[in-house]
């Protein structure tokens, strides 16, 4: 049985930045939570960052780009909280190797977990297309990383990999 990595505030856990969740109902979910198929996990907490906390952003590019050294994360008092997002991803990864995980569904939009879209880096409430760093290093290391948006594919690639032959 294939497992699956999910945001812990879809789940309704309140580890979200302003200390609520962000609560997914959904069908398939709720399957594979009785299916004891679902890993949970916030990287920003594991990373050791506070509930609640100060918002953060990607400044100066996504997830890849601070991977690679060349963006960083700040929250909006200008602290660079970069180091605790990329050991919570790690982390992450960690979990995704432990569990021989393939596929995640992570929260959209968020500066650990966004698979299409992160906020701008200016506190603007603007998007732009981009990777988190969780998702960046996840994609990176072959996870297929799907939002709270696209649960309906991620259901469809976890049936593949389990009539996969082996």
């Amino acid at each position: 049985m294939q497992k699956v990595l999910v945001s812990a505030c879809l789940l309704g856990n309140k580890v979200r930045y302003n200390g609520r969740d962000l609560p997914c109902d959904n069908d398939v979910l709720k399957k594979w939570l009785g299916e004891g198929r679902v890993v949970t996990v916030c990287p920003e907490v594991l990373g050791g960052l506070p509930t609640p906390r100060a918002p953060a952003e990607i400044q100066n590019g996504d997830g890849e780009d601070v991977l690679r050294s060349q963006a960083r994360i700040f929250d909006n008092a200008g602290v660079d909280v970069s180091e605790l997002f990329i050991a919570g991803a790690e982390l992450a990864l960690k979990l995704c190797q432990e569990h021989q995980i393939q596929v995640a569904i992570l929260t959209e939009s968020s500066p650990s977990c966004g698979s299409t879209m992160i906020y701008d880096g200016e506190f603007t409430h603007t998007k732009k297309q981009g990777l988190g760093v969780t998702s960046a290093l996840l994609v990176k290391n072959g996870i297929r990383v799907f939002s709270q948006h696209n649960i309906a594919e991620a259901a469809t690639s976890i049936s593949q990999l389990e009539t996969k032959p082996s």
